[in-house]
């Protein structure tokens, strides 16, 4: 038995905090840490099943109903909580029969619901028909293994019988007779009118032609096949587009003389041509807030690296959702081992601004972000904790995060940092002015703000569709594996990004402003805010929260994302901006 799920509340609970049969000693599986973020609490059950042994409404308890118990379970049937079971590793699933332009086709969701609620009266599921599939193959094994696990719930009145001895035996009306299948109308077994309640189930064994390995396919299904290919091709077409603007700028500033000597170059050309050449004596002079930019810097390097290791992981299929709560668990150590890369990204650019203080801003890449966010979630484990959901982080969980950030996260941050900054330091092509050079007055178009909000639309476009779909994985339940697309996704994104900064700082340059360090970043990292608002567009289309707390968890992990989202994509701008300046500024002689 896995918690009781809800879309509407997104607040999970343990399985027997509702009437349900308990077996003798309640035993929890020990978990890992992803499954204990991911809210799961494994405990066995009391239902018996034995390999081909059909069962018909066997008996499996008796539960009395207290006023406490009906009104926590109306609560549960209101907010569509579902319960989840696990068979084999198999999470339960309940089939569905869509029909679509005349053509029908089975479609399978996730568990089952806790009851439903007919003109204001409400009815538990307390009779379920469990289906297990299973596949032989003498040739390859003997025995045989468990392929399906699919349940039918229905909310019945039996009529059970005392047979003696503690053995009990039930007539499920509305089930399946000696003869077939019944056709008299089962009576629904209404929580209000009854003081106890009968729990029975069907066992019925089907052998079925898929393998072992296929055993996941209809559950891992998901739609929209189509609309990823397309999105991904609208997607390449925006990348061609910001490729040859790069190429052409390239090839304008690399091979001045096509300017020089074309005839149809305009004055204006040459002299757009000349406007980022003006600035050379302080395009690399060391920004504001440079720390705080160093530690920014080396967060999004680390999260850069945390993201295609474990994307190219789950695109070679080590991150498979039998493992239960590996994906969450391995992002968090890959991203506690990738602060070596943090440490190093910072340092180089210290180093790079002249810094005298190195421990300083690693201290501060260490910590300033990784502390920010564990924050947030603390306060929001409070909170769930605060209604007592299974969702809430142990605090011994919570002390083991801390181990792996101070004990292992910091010092290869600190590491990363000494070898970082025993390198020498980057040469630049120009050297840096003493007195600064007074910026024009710049058009509207090209303030800051106005910038960082056009540049952050081709990144979030890239990305919008696969957003939808992770959003819906989180938010509704359901599971992800498309890993292949995400990766690229991933690689478009990346791509996107990086040309959008080169573009606009290069026109930035062209009106003389050498203030483009921010500006790079920020460029691409406002498609961070575009996610954050998305995810409130999608909060008031898509789900149903009504409850204090849970559109609180709903905006803080929304938060959180949407921030990280920012750094990651704000740091593949600027450190390819740098590299585009290397470039052009390397191309020219300066006396």
């Amino acid at each position: 038995m896995n918690t009781l799920t809800s879309i509407k509340t997104q607040l999970p609970f343990g399985y027997y905090t509702l009437p349900f049969c308990k077996p003798l000693q309640v035993k929890e599986r020990v978990e890992n840490l992803g499954e204990i973020l991911g809210g799961d609490v494994i405990e066995n059950s009391a239902y018996d099943l034995k390999m081909k042994i059909n069962e018909t409404c066997k008996v499996l308890c008796k539960k009395r109903l207290s006023k406490i118990s009906k009104d926590l379970l109306r609560r549960r049937i209101d907010r569509d909580y579902s319960v989840n079971w696990i068979v084999d590793n198999l999470p339960a699933s309940t089939k569905y029969v869509r029909q679509e332009a005349g053509q029908s086709e089975f479609v399978y969701m996730n568990g089952f619901p806790v009851g439903l609620q007919q003109q204001g009266k409400y009815y538990l599921h307390n009779h379920v028909r469990i289906t297990l599939n299973y596949h032989e193959n003498p040739s390859s094994y003997v025995g045989y293994r468990i392929v399906g696990f699919e349940v039918e719930p229905r909310s019945l009145s039996q009529s059970v019988r005392d047979e003696g001895e503690g053995e009990f035996s039930a007539t499920c009306a509305g089930g399946d007779d000696e003869d077939g299948p019944s056709t008299k109308a089962p009576e629904l077994f209404e929580i209000d009118a009854h003081d106890e309640v009968w729990y029975t189930y069907d066992i019925l064994w089907v052998e079925s032609g898929t393998r072992w390995a296929s055993r996941w396919d209809n559950i891992l299904k998901m739609e929209g096949g189509e609309i990823h290919w397309l999105s991904i091709l609208n997607s390449a077409m925006i990348v061609l587009f910001l490729t040859g603007l790069v190429a052409m700028i390239l090839l304008r500033t690399l091979h001045r003389d096509i300017v020089k000597y074309n005839e149809l170059a305009t004055k204006e050309e040459i002299e757009e041509e000349t406007g980022w050449k003006l600035v050379h004596g302080d395009v690399f002079r060391k920004p504001q807030w440079s720390r705080l930019l160093v530690a920014t810097i080396g967060c999004g390097v680390q999260l850069l690296g945390m993201a295609v290791v474990t994307m190219l992981f789950g695109a070679l299929g080590f991150l498979s959702p039998a493992h239960r709560g590996g994906l969450l668990q391995s992002t968090l150590l890959l991203f506690t081992f990738m602060g070596a890369l943090a440490g190093y990204a910072s340092a180089r650019l210290y180093k790079l601004f002249q810094g005298d203080n190195w421990k300083q801003a690693t201290w501060l890449t260490a910590l300033l972000y990784p502390g920010i966010v564990f924050g947030i979630f603390f306060v929001l484990n409070l909170l769930i904790w605060g209604q007592a959901s299974a969702g809430a982080v142990p605090f011994a969980t919570m002390f083991s995060l801390l181990v792996l950030w101070f004990g292992i996260s910091v010092p290869l941050v600190f590491l990363g940092g000494y070898l970082g900054y025993r390198k020498p330091i980057i040469e630049l092509p120009v050297r840096t002015t003493q007195m600064p050079r007074e910026i024009p007055l710049q058009p509207w178009y090209m303030k800051p703000i106005f910038t960082s909000m056009m540049g952050g639309i081709l990144p979030f476009g890239a990305v919008f569709t696969e957003l939808f779909f992770i959003m819906s994985s989180i938010w509704q339940h359901q599971i992800y594996y498309m890993f292949g697309f995400l990766v690229l996704v991933l690689l478009i994104l990346m791509i996107t990004c990086a040309e959008i900064s080169m573009v606009l700082t290069y026109f930035q340059l062209t009106s003389e402003d050498y203030h483009w360090w921010w500006r790079s970043f920020c460029s691409s990292a406002f498609s961070g805010v575009y996610v954050f608002f998305y995810s409130w567009l999608y909060f008031n289309q898509r789900l149903q929260i009504e409850k204090f707390v849970s559109v609180v968890m709903y905006f803080g992990y929304m938060f959180i994302v949407s921030g990280l989202f920012c750094i990651l994509t704000g740091t593949i701008g600027m450190v390819s901006t740098f590299c585009f300046i290397k470039a052009i500024y390397g191309s020219i002689k300066v006396d």
